[in-house]
């Protein structure tokens, strides 16, 4: 089994570049984040065409975040982050699909840092840790995937010392991603790749993507209980590149058979 994630960055104005990927990429689940799109404009039948069936929780113009599948209709487990019933930012949405139980996420950017942005990202961590928690305990595969909005090592960046003072390379929320490490997940692409600069996002301006000036800020947490099924992992850099591309990459990793 092949899962994918990917900011899109609009799912209605980069629409031709997400079917182009998906028709050719054909992964089994995909999860996506930044539709920006209420739920009433999802393109539902567009993504049908192509075989996926899909669960999505919209906001006009911001956030959003979907899974899709072409291997069974995803069985809605969850949408949004509990522990906070008064957050209507759509940045959370969880499925059962292929016998996996996944959490597809958009972390808040947190920036400017300090401020009330940089603080609601740090709740939304805890709140992310602790529902985490409530999953591996569980003990049913399970996965969390998507946009963390955080670099966690010096690998992760292109000049991290010029990253120092920014909410995705601050040192509560590089903290706060190795405390759900920590519980028991696994970073698929860094258990693979150890020792690999491994970018997923790279901005628009200053000729970024050119000069590979990247951050890694879309991962994959994997259980105990599905951490032995990962066989691959790797980023479809040359997808960036195409014209009116999102600025990130599709991230993938591949699953055995369930034992």
């Amino acid at each position: 089994m092949r899962i994918a994630t990917y900011n899109v960055n609009g799912i209605n104005g980069r629409l031709p570049v997400l079917l182009r990927w998906l028709e050719e990429s054909a992964p089994d689940v995909v999860c996506l984040q930044e539709l920006k799109s209420p739920d009433e404009r999802f393109p539902k039948q567009a993504l049908a065409d192509l075989g996926y069936e899909a669960i999505w929780h919209g906001q006009k113009s911001w956030n959003g975040v979907a899974i899709l599948s072409r291997v069974g209709m995803p069985v809605e487990t969850r949408r949004g982050l509990p522990g906070d019933p008064v957050d209507s930012h759509s940045r959370y949405i969880e499925a059962a699909v292929g016998g996996i139980l996944i959490g597809n996420l958009y972390l808040p950017n947190g920036n400017p840092r300090p401020g009330s942005k940089f603080d609601y990202k740090l709740a939304w961590f805890d709140r992310l840790i602790a529902h985490a928690a409530e999953l591996l305990g569980t003990g049913v595969p399970a996965a969390l995937i998507g946009d963390f909005n955080v670099m966690p090592t010096e690998l992760d960046v292109y000049k991290p010392e010029r990253w120092l003072d920014d909410a995705l390379f601050a040192p509560e929320v590089r903290a706060a991603y190795r405390r759900l490490l920590d519980q028991g997940w696994t970073d698929a692409l860094r258990t693979l790749h150890p020792e690999t600069h491994i970018y997923t996002f790279w901005h628009y301006f200053r000729n970024a993507f050119a000069r590979d000036a990247g951050l890694r800020i879309d991962h994959f947490l994997l259980s105990p209980a599905l951490a032995g099924r990962l066989k691959a992992a790797g980023v479809e850099r040359d997808v960036r590149a195409w014209e009116k591309s999102s600025d990130h990459a599709p991230v993938w990793i591949d699953l055995t058979d369930e034992r």
